[in-house]
């Protein structure tokens, strides 16, 4: 019977080592542990997404380019990544112009966009 006697004490100082573990775990994890800086970075607008995804799409269409004269590419498949990300990059392009405000994607009688040809490219009607 001592054994039963003993067991209550015992569950409750295992209750009282794991509550002051948790306690000293909570404190250490508050106070000392530092915050990333990407927590308090100010969030990118939709505008910053588009231009980075521009630059991306650019990237690709370089590297593109740099593989397919190294011969990793057939004609058929770069021509046709080549258009994949073409219109990618017009579709970008178009809704950064519509974000900004920007005149230069007009729409089209079948209601898509049009990108329009950029400023050195525009025939000079003056």
């Amino acid at each position: 019977m001592n054994v039963a006697a003993q067991l209550p004490a015992s569950v409750d100082m295992l209750a009282l080592i794991a509550s002051v573990a948790l306690t000293a775990a909570v404190l250490i994890f508050i106070f000392f542990i530092e915050p990333d800086a990407a927590d308090s970075a100010p969030h990118r607008s939709h505008l910053d997404q588009l231009l980075e995804k521009r630059d991306t799409i650019y990237d690709n269409l370089r590297d593109l380019k740099f593989e397919y004269r190294s011969g990793k590419f057939a004609e058929s498949d770069f021509e046709a990544m080549k258009q994949t990300l073409e219109t990618e990059a017009a579709l970008v392009l178009a809704e950064i112009e519509t974000v900004t405000g920007n005149q230069g994607a007009a729409p089209r009688r079948d209601g898509t966009h049009r990108v329009a040809a950029p400023p050195a490219a525009r025939p000079n009607r003056g």
